[in-house]
């Protein structure tokens, strides 16, 4: 089962400032759950790592070098106060931490973009970086991926008032906002070719569209939009199930690592023994409204 069919159908309501929000201060996550989880994370036998160039590495240094973001609500989020990062990425690169080294805090973060992820892996700033990368065809030539560990697709945000709009089908001759330069304009052509596209250069110009009135809805990565629920901050409503073509995540790597073997042999791990999905409940599912973890998406 995939994420679009556990959330399908629902809609999940978050306000502006014209309402009382669902989420009034946005839903913070559980910091004691999800340190305690890290926590109890399985550890590799030394053999696994022995057996295998990239763990090894990392082994004898100590430190696991980590490309990522500290922005993200829900996937990787800094905690200025205990200097913490949380969220589902921050889990699954801390949880890896601890699997190799025994100690998921023994990482070294470096900051990432959108235009640096593929550089600091070729230039082996990083051994490895986690931060919502979706595993594309031009990026592979570059560098490899482990996984996917997770997968979103897009999605449609309405006014929390707006009736005339329940899913994508809707979109016919509306005004619908999304980002420019994103897949968001693409699938809209194909999805919803009758509706009226806005692009809009940044994701919060498309949210204040929308809270204005100036647009009638908002399509852009589905998982975009649980982070925008959990924050807190408008009078919205996701409308309808996740659409379009599923956009899998991995775990960047070296070009030719043999850490995705190493890689993927954990994620299965963490997948089998439910892990994965008690860390998507305490980041993403008490957050979002959502009660049942998806399945997890097949790995190669």
């Amino acid at each position: 089962m995939s994420i679009s069919s556990i959330l399908k159908g629902t809609v999940v309501a978050l306000a502006f400032a014209t309402s009382a929000p669902l989420f009034a201060q946005g839903t913070p996550i559980n910091s004691a759950a999800f340190d305690s989880l890290v926590a109890q994370g399985p550890i590799a036998d030394a053999a696994a790592i022995a057996a295998n160039n990239w763990a090894s590495k990392i082994k004898q240094t100590g430190t696991l070098r980590l490309g990522g973001t500290q922005t993200s609500n829900l996937f990787s989020l800094l905690n200025e106060k205990d200097g913490k990062i949380r969220g589902f990425d921050a889990g699954v690169a801390q949880l890896l931490t601890r699997y190799i080294l025994g100690d998921g805090t023994k990482y070294q973060f470096t900051q990432i973009n959108s235009s640096t992820r593929e550089q600091v892996l070729i230039n082996n700033q990083v051994d490895m970086v986690l931060a919502t990368y979706s595993i594309t065809p031009a990026r592979a030539e570059k560098i490899s991926f482990a996984g996917p560990y997770y997968t979103s697709q897009a999605g449609v945000l309405i006014k929390s008032n707006n009736k005339a709009i329940q899913s994508h089908d809707d979109l016919a001759g509306k005004k619908t906002a999304t980002q420019a330069g994103s897949t968001g304009p693409a699938i809209l052509a194909q999805f919803a070719p009758k509706a009226i596209v806005q692009e809009f250069q940044t994701h919060q110009e498309a949210l204040d569209a929308l809270r204005q009135g100036r647009v009638d809805a908002y399509v852009t990565d589905y998982t975009l939009l649980l982070n925008a629920l959990s924050l807190g901050t408008g009078d919205a409503q996701l409308a309808g199930a996740p659409f379009g073509p599923q956009d899998p995540y991995g775990i960047g790597l070296p070009k030719g690592s043999d850490g995705v073997a190493f890689v993927n042999a954990f994620l299965k791990k963490i997948e089998s023994d439910g892990i994965w999905a008690k860390l998507w409940t305490v980041t993403i599912g008490q957050r979002s409204g959502s009660t049942n973890a998806p399945t997890p998406p097949p790995i190669p």
